[in-house]
């Protein structure tokens, strides 16, 4: 399926780079489809691209195509550059590969194959069964990087899930008192809203609830959509009056049945899931997880307490980690997760890799992911 890389050129190299910036323009807009970019290129110009828009508009290949039309411009012949392999199927679109097929290109590609069980190798199967010469794997590192969750959730059915916690040097994430606003300053927190932003659910627990009360929706960026704002809630003791139940969607998971409260909070588009419990006596986060891939969810981001996040952790739950530590030490505070039971063993300590560490202001923001699961999903993209 995967084309040698030494085959590649550098003006291969060039032009895979501007479609993945292309997809890179889908971060807020896309979900629950894939970021996806596309270039039109015949004798080392430009024709043409996309990139793919809102669920039931055009993907990437069709809004390239498109732009080719406007401008009167023909593809016959051309290279079409795209981050992910072009889909065979129906879906809420017509096949991208009948587009490229009818529009007469010659040569197509592809960064990464497709893991949508609908699509997985019969696009490219179906180009070169057309004689469309076909290659594959060229910057598929980076376009999975703008879609681990769609990768994750067509190929083990859960999300990408990442945790955005802020804290002082010493791990401390609020005062004994509860209070943190700030710890980190205001570069820190605009970066956490893009977080928020590319994200399709923003998840917290009921402790940040009733701490902070916060809206969990995105404002220090502009973005075209809104993630969905989730809570974790086993006992549905949530108070009524919070400002999480502003008219957007909610969704509460818990394990209480309130048929009442759930219909009164029903009236403010909030949606009440009860699932089962853990052993632990909290919601079973695998069923979470498991329900939110059901509903085309492909990346979580958890901004929650300590109790929240050390169930995931202990759990195993979390893919990745985006910290941001600001240069103070509070000495006494509330702590970045809470274990249940504590670890016994300091090889039960979950490990993640670092990926990066960036200054921001006068905070620095570092990036870990569970190393296994981010090599497995390459495995699946590049075989």
């Amino acid at each position: 399926m995967s084309t040698d890389l030494a085959a590649f050129s550098p003006e291969d190299q060039d032009w895979m780079d501007q479609a993945l910036a292309l997809a890179e323009k889908s971060l807020y807009l896309s979900h629950p489809n894939p970021r996806v970019g596309c270039v039109l290129v015949r004798d080392g110009r430009q024709l043409a691209s996309g990139y793919t828009q809102q669920a039931g508009g055009h993907h990437a290949e069709a809004a390239a195509l498109a732009q080719a039309r406007m401008r009167d411009v023909s593809v016959r012949g051309a290279t079409a550059y795209v981050t992910l392999e072009p889909c065979s199927h129906f879906g809420r679109t017509p096949p991208c590969v009948d587009a490229l097929l009818d529009a007469g290109v010659a040569r197509v590609v592809v960064a990464m194959r497709d893991p949508n069980p609908q699509v997985a190798g019969t696009g490219i199967a179906r180009l070169r069964a057309a004689a469309v010469r076909v290659d594959v794997g060229l910057g598929a590192e980076a376009a999975l990087a703008l879609n681990p969750g769609f990768v994750s959730r067509m190929t083990s059915g859960r999300p990408w899930l990442w945790l955005k916690t802020a804290s002082s040097l010493d791990g401390c994430t609020a005062l004994p008192d509860g209070r943190s606003q700030w710890i980190t300053g205001e570069a820190a927190r605009a970066d956490g809203h893009r977080w928020r932003a590319r994200s399709a659910l923003v998840l917290t627990g009921i402790g940040t609830i009733d701490s902070d009360d916060p809206l969990l929706d995105v404002r220090a960026v502009h973005t075209e959509r809104q993630p969905v704002r989730a809570i974790v809630d086993t006992d549905f003791r949530i108070n009524e009056r919070a400002r999480v139940f502003n008219g957007a969607p909610v969704w509460l998971f818990t394990a209480t049945q309130n048929i009442e409260k759930a219909h009164r909070l029903a009236d403010r588009n909030v949606q009440v899931i009860v699932l089962p419990k853990q052993a632990q006596g909290r919601v079973d986060l695998t069923a979470l997880l498991q329900c939110l891939a059901a509903k085309e969810i492909n990346e979580i981001h958890v901004e929650a307490g300590a109790v929240l996040n050390g169930a995931l952790l202990q759990a195993g739950s979390v893919d990745e980690w985006i910290a941001y530590v600001a240069p103070c030490v509070l000495g006494e505070g509330r702590g970045l997760a809470q274990w249940t039971p504590p670890l016994a063993e300091l090889g039960q300590a979950p490990r993640f890799e670092f990926m990066e560490a960036v200054q921001l202001g006068a905070d620095m923001r570092l990036r870990m992911r569970q190393a296994t699961r981010w090599q497995a999903l390459r495995r699946l993209v590049q075989a």
